[in-house]
């Protein structure tokens, strides 16, 4: 399965345009990945004339043995489309509708909810 996942609010805390603290992300993310799926970080961060925000993103999944299938986009995806929107099969979005949240100043995922829910869908077995 490719599996689109946002970062401010899902990987980390809401912290821009620094990198927010650890929400517990980082083990489910790597479950994912031993379970034979991809990632795809799809971010609004960008790099430009402000900053890097989008290679802080990108080196926090390097920093934290995560490897990504793609950024911003699904790299399989060119042959038969042009839109800008990354194909997957799940958003892992703190935005997301359904998407379990810890309440907070600026609520974030719940990543223990997270897990239970990809593992009841046996995502992660």
């Amino acid at each position: 399965m490719v599996i689109c996942v946002d970062f401010d609010g899902t990987c980390v805390s809401h912290e821009f345009p620094h990198v927010g603290k650890d929400i517990g992300a980082v083990p489910v993310l790597k479950e994912l990945v031993a379970n034979g799926h991809s990632l795809i970080l799809w971010t609004m961060r960008s790099n430009g004339v402000k900053g890097n925000f989008l290679d802080d993103a990108i080196n926090w999944f390097s920093e934290n043995e995560i490897p990504l299938y793609g950024i911003q986009t699904n790299p399989s995806q060119s042959s038969w489309t042009t839109s800008p929107k990354a194909y997957c099969q799940l958003y892992i979005d703190d935005a997301a509708l359904g998407c379990p949240l810890v309440s907070s100043s600026r609520d974030y995922v719940d990543w223990v909810r997270v897990r239970e829910m990809l593992v009841k869908m046996k995502i992660i077995i």
